[in-house]
């Protein structure tokens, strides 16, 4: 192939789960094929590439559950990505990807391989199974877009090669089109690729992967060949594949008809897998099940021995809870820690594991807490969450949407877990990733269920527009279909505070107001603040015995993400020279990244902050609920600044500051020298008037939660 058109990359539509153990280049006839391989052991598994709009991200939710059980390998295909973009219509010929699977596979050294293939990439699979039968010991085809296989597509409208005057609809796959709106088309078609509802972000990253080439590239692609000339050669070559295959279709598929899937499994003799109301792109919008079915047959393909199981006698077994916590700050561990406390208190021996990541180990490891071993093999939700910020901006719906491969990794992490060890309960305090899966598979529920939050709905940012406005609807509608059609999935719903607590706005345009839903499907704890304030005891005695001498001291923190530093920073340069201060950087600040001032004192990790919050004069926090909280439980002034765009902070935090009293709050553009020391002055003479908190919440969960065990 001597014509080609530089590589563009791949587009960052989210935090990666895994990084690939090693990547390279594949050449053959000249074109370069990027290549990443993750994991180990027998028999491989290679994700195959589909029509060139996509690359190999499209794999994204599949590569790190598959990798922890064997090797896995994929490439970017020619047209797209990190690999080359031919300009002839002959070098996409459907046998040129089939081919160029193979010499991926000679360069990563795996001899054979089972294979995955989604539409287009079903039919690169076909052709590498019947070219290189000995190298495929499996096939699983998702969508398989097969040519000359009935029935026939219907799009129409769609007229290819004529300029047209309007274009609607399947007119718009139409090359003059193309070249003039590609990112509309993309739009269009990615549009009637997810036919499911509450498919936004899936939308979004097949447009961006669409980016990732050029309509050129893809008008190129087109004039290419299936290498099928009509449906006998198409049936002779599906019968003549000699590995397993497993066929999985969706039957809400607007791309290829579901038909299509069932004719192509009975001329393969493979299972056929229905996936009612799915619609065209599977491993993006069911990864669970194509995860699992991926598994089975690799295991089947590779003959591995079933796996060594232990199974105890109901009446013998030690109660058990599995707690995962939100390790995006370290609020929920300590709040969680006291409910497990609580919890014991109330069931006798009961054991409680917690399935946590950094920083949330960081409290568990001081309490002495059962951490469980498969903890180490989470995705890292907080690196993700510290990439995303800006300075002391963080865009937290944003972030959480694209959180989605991470947060599909660690459901699967947990499937794995609680599928081979049981617990009576388990406890999800904000924990995304188990409540969306549990909701979308809820066949997998085998014990109790508890979820945990101290906020409800998704709200929109100003900044954000209409686009953002909608967003945070759909995402809001899903939530309350999930619960209006699953209502058993959780077998209980806390929320951490009181009604009062809630804001008082809908989750959008045609939805309930979110306070009246959720007095309906939740109880109610009041606030867990981790510790009880009535054991604080005497605040003089509480300073000399931490150390603290009579001089008046400031401490400055910012939970346990790693989002606070330039908020560190701004302040340190902002604060009164005279003025003693505590700097506390967390378990995710390097302590020696902070400047150096003779008045201030820098701290690391500080176990039990709180403790330190009730002996100091002021404080000068971020806007997270945890922190700010345990300064309203301890009656201590402070000024909280909280990370624009965070809209949690913004409004949730804010409404439940409020009711407490605590109302002295500063915008991070506000804050210079002269803010700073008006506002320390003020709060220093001042005597806090905040409502009283509640130490019981930790009890209450725990009496509610008992009654599961």
């Amino acid at each position: 192939m001597s014509n080609t058109i530089d590589r563009v990359g791949r587009s960052d539509t989210g935090t990666t789960a895994r990084e690939p153990d090693e990547t390279g280049v594949a050449v053959r006839d000249g074109v370069r094929l990027h290549w990443e391989s993750y994991g180990k052991g027998e028999p491989a598994g290679l994700l195959l590439p589909t029509w060139s709009i996509y690359h190999s991200r499209h794999w994204k939710l599949e590569i790190p559950y598959l990798a922890r059980h064997f090797r896995v390998v994929t490439f970017d295909g020619r047209g797209n990505g990190l690999s080359d973009r031919p300009t002839e219509s002959e070098a996409y010929d459907a046998i040129e990807f089939a081919d160029d699977a193979a010499a991926v596979l000679d360069e990563v050294g795996v001899d054979a391989a089972v294979i995955a293939g989604v539409s287009l990439g079903a039919l690169y699979g076909l052709h590498f199974a019947t070219r290189h039968p000995e190298r495929a010991v499996g096939a699983l085809l998702i969508a398989p877009t097969i040519g000359f296989i009935p029935p026939d597509i219907e799009r129409p409208g769609l007229v290819w090669d004529e300029e047209l005057e309007t274009y609607e609809g399947w007119a718009k796959y139409n090359r003059y089109y193309w070249l003039s709106n590609w990112e509309d088309f993309l739009e269009f078609f990615m549009g009637q690729i997810f036919s499911e509802p509450h498919s936004t972000k899936q939308i979004e990253d097949g447009i961006a992967f669409g980016l990732d080439t050029t309509p050129d590239v893809i008008v190129a692609a087109q004039g290419s060949s299936s290498n099928l000339v009509d449906r006998e050669t198409a049936e002779r070559l599906l019968r003549s594949v000699r590995c397993p295959v497993v066929v999985a279709h969706g039957t809400g598929d607007r791309i290829i008809p579901f038909e299509r899937g069932a004719n192509v499994a009975a001329l393969t003799g493979g299972d056929f897998i229905e996936f009612r109301g799915s619609g065209h792109a599977l491993q993006a919008r069911e990864p669970v099940q194509i995860n699992l079915l991926l598994r089975e047959l690799a295991e089947r393909a590779g003959g591995r021995p079933p796996r060594r199981r232990t199974w105890t006698r109901s009446l013998s077994r030690t109660k058990r809870a599995l707690v995962l916590s939100s390790p995006i700050g370290l609020g929920h561990a300590w709040r969680d820690v006291a409910i497990a406390d609580a919890l014991r208190r109330r069931v006798p021996g009961l054991e409680v594991h917690w399935l946590a990541q950094h920083p949330v180990t960081t409290v568990l490891e001081a309490r002495g807490e059962t951490i469980h071993p498969a903890s180490r093999e989470t995705a890292a939700e907080s690196d993700h969450i510290d990439r995303d910020a800006g300075e002391h901006d963080l865009h937290a719906f944003q972030a959480i949407r694209r959180l989605d491969e991470i947060l599909c990794a660690n459901f699967m992490l947990f499937h794995d877990l609680v599928r081979d060890e049981h617990y009576d309960l388990w406890i999800g305090d904000e924990a995304w990733e188990l409540d969306y899966y549990l909701h979308e598979n809820p066949e997998l529920k085998t014990s109790p269920y508890v979820w945990l939050s101290d906020f409800v709905g998704f709200l929109p940012m100003p900044s954000g527009g209409e686009h953002e406005a909608y967003l945070t609807a759909d995402y809001n509608a899903e939530m309350i279909e999930h619960i209006a059609r699953r209502p058993r999935v959780r077998d209980l719903s806390l929320f951490v505070g009181e009604p009062d607590d809630i804001v008082p706005d809908t989750f959008g345009p045609g939805l309930p107001a979110i306070r009246d839903w959720t007095e309906r499907h939740f109880d109610f704890t009041g606030y867990i603040p981790g510790f009880d304030p009535a054991a604080l005891g005497d605040r003089a005695a509480l300073r000399r015995e931490l150390g603290y001498d009579d001089e008046p001291f400031c401490i400055v923190s910012v939970g346990g993400s790693g989002v606070g530093a330039p908020l560190l920073h701004r302040v340190v340069e902002c604060l009164p020279p005279e003025l003693r201060t505590i700097v506390v950087t967390g378990p995710r600040i390097d302590p020696a990244g902070v400047p150096r001032r003779d008045n201030v004192e820098v701290r690391g990790y500080v176990h039990e902050l709180y403790r330190h919050l009730a002996a100091c004069d002021v404080a000068v926090v971020q806007g997270g609920l945890t922190t700010t909280m345990e300064l309203v439980a301890a009656r201590r002034p402070f000024l909280s600044i909280p990370l624009s765009s965070h809209f949690e902070q913004r409004y949730h935090v804010r409404r439940r500051l409020d009711r407490y009293g605590a109302t002295s709050w500063l915008d991070y553009s506000e804050l210079t020298p002269e803010t700073l020391e008006a506002k320390l002055a003020e709060l220093r003479t001042a005597t806090p008037s905040y409502r009283q908190v509640d130490g019981r919440g930790a009890d209450r969960a725990a009496e509610l939660m008992a009654t599961l065990l």
